[in-house]
């Protein structure tokens, strides 16, 4: 599978996992989630506004910073994320897209579209596991595509100056031998996936 595919694969994950919350129950929208200091309404508003962003990068416009500026109060989280899913897998199914370069200001400027697209699947393998963990669900993600992440994830820079509060990943845990690629895509970019299986959330 190329970046894109794999992409349009943890995407829909991800939106599937939001939509199973709901957008009614406020109380769910509430939970805190394994982003410290988010709950699960911030954590969706975040990806929606990444979703925004990166489809605006893959446009050539991603210099701008209202592409990425989460909308506060949305009455229908589940509902917004899923138009802006739909949006950004649209954007990447261009032709050429993987040729194109992408603007993007959280990451420091420019980069080929293979590499952003790359950045976007990885981020959405965690935050699909992030909404799965708080809601106590299980991630429908094949091997093949965790491997793949877990791959993008190898490569992501893990200088503690560029990690933690202000950053798109908090510092990278210790990776015991063995470690299935979800656990380890998770832990090399912060997550620690046992606290919340084993305290039952």
């Amino acid at each position: 599978m190329d970046v894109v595919e794999l992409d349009r694969i943890a995407v829909q994950e991800a939106s599937r996992v939001v939509e199973s919350a709901g957008d009614g129950d406020d109380g769910v929208w509430e939970r805190e989630t394994p982003c410290a200091g988010w709950n699960l309404r911030r954590l969706v508003a975040h990806m929606t506004a990444q979703h925004h962003g990166f489809a605006a990068a893959a446009q050539g416009v991603g210099g701008d910073p209202g592409y990425w500026r989460e909308r506060e109060g949305t009455g229908e989280p589940a509902r917004a994320h899923r138009a802006a899913a739909d949006a950004v897998l649209e954007a990447f199914a261009e032709p050429g897209v993987l040729k194109r370069e992408f603007v993007l200001p959280e990451l420091g400027g420019g980069f080929p579209g293979r590499t952003a697209i790359g950045f976007h699947f990885v981020d959405y393998v965690v935050h699909a596991w992030d909404v799965a963990a708080t809601l106590g669900a299980r991630l429908q993600l094949t091997n093949d595509v965790l491997t793949a992440a877990l791959a993008v994830a190898r490569r992501v820079p893990t200088d503690p100056a560029g990690r933690g509060p202000g950053f798109a990943f908090a510092p990278a845990l210790k990776v015991a031998d063995g470690t299935g690629p979800l656990e380890e895509t998770l832990r090399l970019l912060g997550r620690e996936p046992r606290a919340w299986t084993e305290s039952g959330k």
